[in-house]
C-alpha cells in the first residue's frame, strides 16, 4: 500500500465550502481520475483518506493537507495533475509527495494567516496590533457546542503585524492588512478570535467581515520564527532513498574478469 500526501487550496468563492463539501468533491475526483484507492474494512468500506486541520468555513487557504492510501503505486506528480483536473477551480491540488515519514498531523503546529480589513485605516490597525501585543492576556468568548467559552487569545499568537497596503490600492478606500502567526493550541485560537481580541483591547471593528486566508501551516521553527513546509521531510526521505544515476549504473554494470 502506497501513501500520498497532498496539499490543496480553497480560493475565491470556494472558501465558503464546508469541509464536508470538500470531502464530497474530492471523493468524486478520486473516482473520475480512476485512482486505485485502498478501502477501510467492515460492512461499509470507505476510501482511506485522512484530513488534517482543515480551515474553518469562510476562510481561504493556500495550505490544506490530506493523505490518501492507494492499493497500487502511482507517480505522485501524475496523480496530482489528474486529481487537480477533476476538482472544481478554486479547490486546487498544488502539491503531492509520497509519504515516507510518520505524523503529518503532528507537524501542523502553527499557521500563517493574512487578514484583509476593508474599511479600516492602516494607522488604526497598527495601534490595535500594538495594544494587543502589549497585553499579557486577551480574553474573548466563543460559542461552542457546549455553550459559551472564555479563553485567552494572546498566548497562542506568535506574531501579529500590520503590513503596507499594496501600491495599486485606490486611495479613496481604506484597507488594512494583518499578518498573523498562531500556534495550534487547545482550545484552537482562530483568526476571528484574534479579531475579537483586537476589538476588546482597541475597539477595532471592521465595517465588513474580514477576508481571511491561510498562507501556510506546519512546524514552527523557534530559531527562524517561520512556519516550515510539513511535506519537506517526505521529500528529503524520497531523495535520500533514490540512488544517483552513477550509483545505479555501477550497480547494474557486470563485473569484469578476475585478475
Amino acid at each position: 500500500m502506497q501513501r500520498i500526501r497532498l496539499r490543496y487550496t480553497k480560493r475565491g468563492r470556494l472558501r465558503f465550502t464546508s469541509h464536508r463539501d470538500f470531502q464530497r468533491a474530492f471523493e468524486r475526483a478520486l473516482r473520475r481520475a480512476e485512482v486505485p484507492m485502498a478501502y477501510s474494512a467492515g460492512f461499509t468500506p470507505h476510501p482511506r483518506v485522512s484530513y488534517a486541520n482543515a480551515a474553518p468555513t469562510g476562510t481561504g487557504s493556500e495550505a490544506e493537507y490530506l493523505e490518501i492510501a492507494l492499493a497500487a503505486a502511482r507517480d505522485p506528480g501524475t496523480l496530482r495533475a489528474l486529481l487537480d483536473e477533476s476538482m472544481p477551480a478554486g479547490l486546487d491540488i498544488i502539491d503531492a509527495v509520497e509519504a515516507r515519514t510518520s505524523g503529518l498531523a503532528e507537524r501542523l503546529t502553527a499557521s500563517v494567516w493574512e487578514l484583509r480589513l476593508e474599511g479600516v485605516e492602516p494607522a488604526d490597525a497598527e495601534k490595535a496590533v500594538a495594544a494587543f501585543l502589549d497585553a499579557d492576556a486577551v480574553e474573548v468568548q466563543r460559542r461552542t457546542k457546549n455553550g459559551m467559552r472564555t479563553f485567552d487569545t494572546r498566548g497562542a499568537v506568535v506574531s501579529l503585524e500590520a503590513l503596507s497596503v499594496p501600491a495599486d490600492r485606490p486611495l479613496d478606500s481604506a484597507c488594512a492588512i494583518l499578518r498573523l502567526v498562531v500556534r495550534h493550541l487547545t482550545p484552537a485560537v482562530r483568526p476571528d478570535d484574534v479579531l475579537s481580541g483586537l476589538r476588546a483591547v482597541a475597539d477595532l471593528a471592521p465595517p465588513v467581515p474580514a477576508a481571511v486566508t491561510r498562507l501556510a501551516q506546519g512546524l514552527f521553527d523557534e530559531e527562524s520564527g517561520t512556519v516550515t513546509d510539513p511535506l519537506a521531510p517526505d521529500r528529503e526521505a524520497v531523495t535520500a532513498a533514490t540512488p544517483t544515476a552513477a550509483v545505479a549504473a555501477d550497480a547494474k554494470a557486470p563485473e569484469g574478469p578476475a585478475a
